[in-house]
């Protein structure tokens, strides 16, 4: 039957019924200027875009020059396709409604441009994070607010990762499936249908040097997890952290584990460090459309009401039961 192109892919499932003509162009739109930035950043230091930018996003983190350059790629590549009422990025303060010039659609799209950026100058894998809904009925010139809906409300969200190979990993709520970028033809080919994570791990993901900021129901999990077979859990875990998300989940997808970033006292007035319209929502809706779990340690993610378009949030996501032992020591505590 030979490869199934992405394109080949969401045919099928418009095909099927799960996604329509416009939230197929729209998919392959972004494919498309992931595409350029996999090109960019695969050029490194030869295409002059290392290094800082000299900006600053909307939380106040230093912008690196293939943050900035991302961002510019995925506007631009989208605001003339005529499937999108606006956009919001984690680099910019307000979404950005699709010029009144240009046909408008009735989608909106947010993204991280290029998520783990602290890891471009030293040629660790970084990615894309995207995330689709549906612009409400009647809604002629969005704003912020009409972007704060549930992350159970998503059409379509995946990421890209540019590593060793250029991977596209995406859900419509059909399933999770992986593309990879087959650089001679210029396409995306599917490569993983129906991904499955594993319910069961013995790999967790988290930055350990935060561990004295942790409260109680972490330090507790991670205690145990540390005792390995002679502890309570009766198994040894070992420990991966790349510091890039799409990275760590993706390893996630690919052979099971728990990913957490969670709430804790080194900055006790944020709910969390990852953004919940950007990060946890797309990579949740991925993760549970893949047979895993994604809490905020206490509930489903995808069930939360969004309050604002920055908004952060812990993250427990990954491998069904181990997620479910990490939210369950949180319930039990009870301190939020």
């Amino acid at each position: 039957m030979g490869q199934v192109s992405l394109a080949r892919f969401l045919i099928e499932q418009q095909r099927a019924g799960h996604i329509n003509a416009d939230l197929r162009l729209l998919i392959e739109v972004v494919a498309r200027a992931c595409k350029s930035i996999a090109h960019a950043v695969s050029k490194g230091a030869l295409g002059g875009v290392l290094g800082d930018a000299g900006t600053g996003n909307i939380q106040g983190e230093a912008q690196k020059k293939l943050d900035v350059l991302s961002n510019e790629i995925l506007l631009e590549a989208n605001e003339w396709g005529g499937h999108l009422a606006a956009c919001a990025s984690e680099e910019m303060d307000h979404c950005q409604p699709i010029p009144n010039a240009y046909p408008k659609g009735n989608y909106l799209l947010l993204f991280d441009p290029l998520d783990g950026s602290s890891n471009i100058d030293v040629n660790i894998s970084v990615g894309t994070i995207f995330s689709v809904l549906r612009c409400p009925d009647g809604v002629t010139e969005p704003q912020d607010e009409h972007f704060l809906q549930p992350g159970s409300t998503q059409v379509a969200a995946g990421y890209t990762v540019y590593g060793p190979s250029t991977m596209l990993v995406l859900t419509v709520g059909t399933g999770t499936h992986a593309f990879t970028l087959d650089r001679e033809q210029g396409s995306f080919v599917l490569t993983q249908r129906d991904m499955r994570i594993p319910e069961d791990t013995k790999e967790f993901a988290i930055n350990m040097s935060n561990q004295r900021h942790w409260f109680e129901p972490m330090q507790r999990y991670v205690g145990e997890l540390l005792e390995g077979r002679t502890g309570p859990r009766g198994k040894d875990f070992n420990m991966r952290w790349v510091a890039s998300m799409v990275a760590d989940v993706h390893r996630i997808l690919t052979r099971g584990g728990i990913f957490i970033y969670p709430r804790d006292r080194k900055d006790p007035d944020k709910p969390g460090k990852l953004r919940l319209m950007y990060e946890a929502n797309p990579m949740s809706f991925v993760v549970e459309q893949a047979g895993g779990a994604a809490t905020n340690g206490y509930e489903r993610i995808l069930d939360l009401q969004p309050a604002q378009l920055h908004e952060r949030v812990a993250v427990f996501l990954g491998s069904k039961n181990e997620v479910e032992v990490a939210t369950r020591y949180h319930r039990e505590a009870g301190d939020r």
